[in-house]
């Protein structure tokens, strides 16, 4: 009698797996970490502004067609109901907004 030592291995459950969950996961994150560097992009203009390293802020029209595509994709993803992507956008708005805030109201 012979026993089979080597577990089975099914190989259309993998390519089922690699087709569709690992694609979609690791789709969800490149446009997380895509929104997170969106964001990034003006932090250290406003963090130098915020210190007294600089006194040049960003230019206008970047951080307004930023914050209009971002809208747009807060929109789709309300749209879609999609969380992750509503609470990462929402907390770059609430965090952009309190940079803004801090740097305006300065004493």
């Amino acid at each position: 009698m012979t026993t089979n030592q080597f577990p089975y291995i099914d190989v259309q459950e993998i390519k089922e797996y690699f087709g569709n969950t690992f694609a979609k996961a690791s789709a969800d994150t490149i446009a997380w970490l895509g929104i997170i560097l969106i964001h990034a992009s003006t932090i250290p203009t406003m963090i130098a502004v915020m210190s007294g390293l600089s006194d040049k802020m960003p230019p206008v029209d970047l951080v307004l067609f930023m914050w209009a595509g971002l809208a747009m994709m807060f929109i789709r993803a309300t749209i879609l109901k999609d969380i992750l992507n509503i609470v990462t956008i929402g907390l770059g708005f609430i965090i952009h907004a309190s940079f803004l805030a801090l740097i305006i109201f300065k004493s």
